[in-house]
């Protein structure tokens, strides 16, 4: 279909048959996740430019974008500077200061100008008190500000500016009714909202900050309400009668046979998990614990009561070294009472395979622990009656119910290493109950975490080699696998031939990465946990839940490239045992903002407090995007930002499910159609 003859606009026609777009801008605009005419008018600005408040040129600050408004005093004309540009200056001025314009390669602005004339320029002012200048600024007529007095600024990618973006969605803004909208009309009288249509309009092109200010309350209380009512939607499905009723089991002869008593954490929550089991709907709790707050225990607990009543349980982790491990636990925690543990990953031989299956297939085996592999197709239960999840975040809503598909609404218990303050907890993981660990088992040392900078390396190399000749092991942790172009980046590769090997060069280095096969991986590291190497050199992959309680030193090079939930799971790599154990944060990053995060990690151990401050510093895009939790991105709201807006539609929402469960009214069947929508592009909804 050619471009032209495109004249019929819906809300799905792709962005490409736009006027002045194509093929090759419309590739850019993929990259931002803009394939459709909807999708580009739902790109909202992040900010705005006001140029109803302009500086004096005096006034104006330096080195910072801003507004400044002053009349054409002189046109000296274009001239060729050296590499063939051309450059064209104009002198603007107030009733105290003159500012020189400048344009590289644009011989269009300055002719349109006026002698005479006041203009608003807006750019980034350069030089000192006596001279200043602006170099490509924009320019607006008092009319245009009059119509237009907020300009918006738009998330862009390379080749696609801000500017590019607002002239497109201004053209598609006479056809804003193009979206339908989803709130019913009485919900839009009740909080005193505009239309869709009309919301849209007024964010992209407010007449004033109040406008804009009310459009964005509207279409945050609209993507919030979707989310709420497809977390709610989640949520009953999970409160199906489940296909295994269990009775209540006394956890006593479990906590008996342990060499160690339990926290009043790790008790509470398995006495919350033991009642879920024992309820008429199905289980969906979510088990959120600090580093080393002993998850591993609650779930080996609620395994042993599903098995005891009669059922197999199954235990999922994202990776084979972590899924191992989690076996040799298991099957020292449950070996006591002849529970029999199977072993599952895609890494395994045919034949084994085989027999694994036929054992899970005949109930030979009580307890299945593997990969992503037991989501496959040809892994049969005899009866699953509980599937725990380990490390939620590397799971999506999708992956968790493709486990729950193995038998007729089986329990499900998912455990998290990544605090979230719990308010914020209980609304996105809204279809899961939580239970929470709060307390360290005894013996356990709180590691000490210092900064330093690449400078204070060879001392800190010292430090290493002094802790393994005691007998201990240290961890180092590079963020990339090979050599950035900038060279920034301490690549794990030749970070190991040239850094760790050269200075530690008695010493047994290993190294790891995500390149390397699972057997490859599984290899270093059980020679790591056997002690046979002394330290190891390693990407993140090594993050999440790998124990050898004999290593005591982290070292996280480039430090600033993690955000401190990262930071904080890393460091829980170390101090597993009783012994003394450090961390080090190495970064030669000058920024304050970057400083203060490093610092502020090393003040506390508290995983929750951490949290907190990386959801207040970075924003909850890094921590809450659909790559961790499985739900939906937002394009607006801003879940710490946006709370009472939240609490709003959370109530909405649970008002509309009561009444309309699967939201078949005719009135609701936009809300329906939108939330699934929004919910099939995360991956989320079945």
């Amino acid at each position: 279909m050619e471009p032209e003859n495109h004249t019929t606009l819906t809300p799905d026609t792709p962005v490409r048959y736009l006027k002045g777009v194509g093929p090759k801008i419309a590739q850019r605009f993929e990259k931002l996740g803009i394939l459709t005419l909807a999708d580009l008018l739902c790109h909202y600005p992040r900010r705005y430019l006001d140029f109803s408040r302009p500086y004096s040129i005096a006034e104006a600050p330096l080195d910072t974008e801003c507004v400044v408004r002053a009349e054409v005093l002189a046109k000296p004309g274009g001239r060729r500077i050296t590499g063939g540009r051309q450059l064209e200056r104009v002198t603007a001025g107030d009733d105290v200061s003159t500012l020189e314009l400048v344009w590289f390669n644009n011989p269009y602005v300055a002719p349109k100008l006026k002698l005479g004339e006041a203009y608003y320029f807006q750019g980034i002012v350069t030089g000192g008190m006596l001279e200043r200048r602006m170099v490509n600024p924009q320019v607006r007529t008092e009319a245009q500000i009059t119509a237009a007095p907020l300009e918006a600024v738009y998330p862009q990618t390379d080749g696609l500016s801000s500017g590019v973006i607002a002239r497109c969605i201004r053209q598609l803004l006479p056809h804003a009714e193009l979206l339908a909208d989803p709130l019913p009309p009485a919900m839009l009288e009740k909080y005193r909202l505009p239309g869709k249509a009309e919301a849209v309009r007024a964010i992209h092109c407010p007449a004033s900050e109040e406008e804009a200010a009310g459009a964005r309350r509207r279409l945050i209380y609209e993507e919030l309400l979707l989310l709420q009512l497809g977390i709610g939607r989640m949520k009953n499905r999970g409160t199906a009668a489940t296909g295994a009723p269990m009775r209540r089991v006394d956890p006593g002869p479990f906590w008996d046979s342990l060499p160690f008593s339990p926290t009043g954490a790790q008790r509470r929550a398995v006495e919350e998990i033991l009642s879920d089991m024992a309820g008429e709907t199905s289980m969906n709790r979510l088990l959120q614990g600090d580093v080393g707050s002993g998850k591993t225990l609650v779930a080996a607990a609620a395994i042993w009561a599903c098995i005891r009543s009669g059922y197999q349980a199954a235990l999922l982790a994202p990776t084979e070294i972590l899924a191992a491990q989690h076996a040799e636990t298991l099957n020292r925690l449950l070996e006591p009472f002849g529970i029999r543990v199977a072993f599952l990953t895609g890494g395994m031989k045919a034949a084994a395979r085989r027999t694994t299956l036929a054992a899970i297939e005949t109930d030979q085996a009580d307890l299945v622990v593997g990969t992503h592999a037991i989501l496959s197709s040809g892994v049969n239960f005899a009866r699953l009656g509980l599937a725990v999840i380990d490390e939620q975040h590397r799971f999506g809503v999708r992956q968790r119910g493709a486990l729950a598909e193995k038998a007729v609404n089986p329990h499900l218990l998912v455990m998290s290493a990544t605090p979230i303050p719990r308010t914020l907890g209980l609304l996105i993981y809204g279809d899961l109950d939580i239970s929470i660990l709060d307390e360290l088992p005894p013996g356990r040392t709180p590691v000490k975490t210092r900064c330093l900078t690449g400078k204070k390396r060879r001392d800190l190399y010292g430090f290493l080699d002094r802790e393994i000749g005691t007998g201990r092991q240290v961890y180092i942790v590079c963020p990339a696998i090979e050599d950035s172009p900038t060279g920034e980046l301490n690549a794990v590769q030749t970070y190991y031939e040239e850094t760790a090997k050269a200075l530690l060069p008695s010493r047994r280095v290993g190294l790891m990465h995500g390149k390397l096969k699972p057997k490859e991986k599984a290899a270093v590291m059980e020679d790591f946990k056997a002690g046979r190497l002394d330290a190891l050199v390693s990407t993140t992959v090594i993050e999440v839940g790998v124990d050898v309680p004999n290593a005591t030193v982290m070292v996280i090079e480039n430090a600033e490239r993690y955000g401190l939930s990262a930071l904080h799971q890393l460091r829980g790599r170390v101090g597993r045992g009783a012994a003394e154990s450090w961390c080090f944060l190495v970064s030669d990053h000058e920024g304050e903002a970057v400083r203060q995060r490093l610092r502020f990690l090393c003040s506390t151990n508290d995983g929750f407090a951490v949290a907190q401050y990386d959801l207040e510093t970075r924003g909850p895009g890094d921590f809450f995007g659909s790559r961790q939790h499985g739900l939906p991105a937002l394009q607006i709201a801003n879940l710490m930002n946006d709370t009472r807006t939240l609490h709003a539609a959370q109530r909405e929402a649970q008002n509309l499910l009561a009444a309309d469960p699967l939201l078949t009214q005719p009135e609701h069947a936009l809300l329906a159609q939108q939330v699934e929508q929004m919910f099939r592009r995360a991956g989320a909804m079945n």
